[in-house]
């Protein structure tokens, strides 16, 4: 019996290897050019030679204050370190207006640099209700101190008025509220979506628990933002502790010594170069005060550039999402 094969499909064997689909080069980004190599080249360059320019103050500082004092004193410290040592650091222990100015700085940029992310945060939470009353006419007489102010007599008489001057919150409650620090903290709570206030609400949560367990947990970013703006100006200030603490030396902010110090190394050296007669104990305190200057400088400025890097992150995408709209 014959069998027909001719109904029976044919079967076709393919090689594995055309059944493999070509492989094709994926291009990374795209294909760099001459003139997008040289453009590379300059661009890296100046930004590595400005960030050289940037560091290169504190570098040199740091190594002035390790260096032999003689040779720091002659001006021959340029590049490099030479004669290292860290008394000048330990002798820091033994000025005892240092620790105090110190303790008076610590305290004052943690409290108010808190009060102030605080009060920004509230203030800047109410002037987003429109149920609020007032609110429009409240948040423009509030920006509209960042224009006008009275001057610096009025301020101080202000100040002596309400018995700030020689007292420790005289550097705390004029910095509590914080034009500027509300606008972005403003801008960046409108950005929240409303749905997450308003289903709060229906739980039965008020404005204080919506503020307390929404609203601060979500707005992170932009709290960080404007604590290193109060951070930095709190730290860095000493104009109001020179007018305000002038008869209370013991509330001296870090910076306002610092400036005292830098003063009267300038007058001693003012001395010395215009040839008049001088005794070797002042020439000697004078090398001695120059080397505190450059150290307590470096001490001075540690902090921030200590904590900055771990708040810029933070930073950043603040600054950025408080700015989309105004």
């Amino acid at each position: 019996m014959n069998t027909d094969n001719t109904n029976k499909p044919v079967s076709i064997q393919s090689s594995p290897t055309n059944l493999r689909p070509k492989k094709r080069k994926r291009k990374l980004g795209y294909e760099t050019t001459v003139v997008d190599r040289i453009f590379d080249f300059f661009n890296y360059t100046i930004f590595i030679l400005f960030g050289l320019i940037c560091i290169f103050p504190f570098y040199y500082l740091f190594i002035n204050t390790i260096s032999s004092n003689d040779l720091v004193r002659t001006g021959q410290i340029k590049w490099f370190p030479r004669g290292i040592h860290f008394d000048n650091y330990l002798s820091l222990l033994h000025v005892n207006e240092l620790g105090t100015s110190a303790l008076v700085s610590v305290a004052r940029t943690i409290l108010g640099t808190a009060l102030m992310v605080l009060a920004s945060a509230f203030v800047g939470y109410l002037v987003t209700k429109k149920k609020m009353w007032g609110r429009k006419f409240i948040y423009r007489f509030i920006i509209i101190t960042m224009y006008f102010n009275a001057g610096l007599i009025p301020w101080y008489l202000n100040m002596s008025m309400m018995g700030l001057t020689n007292n420790f919150w005289g550097y705390i409650i004029p910095g509590i509220m914080a034009p500027f620090n509300i606008i972005l903290v403003k801008t960046y709570i409108e950005s929240i979506p409303t749905d997450l206030e308003e289903s709060a609400e229906i739980d039965g949560a008020g404005p204080f628990t919506i503020f307390r367990r929404i609203i601060l947990p979500l707005s992170k970013p932009i709290l960080a933002t404007i604590a290193i703006f109060g951070a930095v100006g709190n730290w860095n200030s000493f104009i109001d502790s020179m007018i305000l603490m002038s008869g209370k030396p013991a509330l001296y902010t870090l910076q306002y010594r610092l400036y005292i110090y830098l003063t009267s190394t300038t007058d001693l050296s003012a001395l010395m170069s215009s040839g008049g007669s001088i005794s070797d104990n002042i020439i000697n305190a004078t090398l001695n005060m120059r080397t505190i200057r450059l150290t307590v400088a470096m001490v001075t400025i540690l902090p921030i550039i200590l904590v900055y890097p771990f708040m810029q992150r933070f930073f950043e995408k603040g600054i950025m999402i408080g700015a989309v709209k105004g």
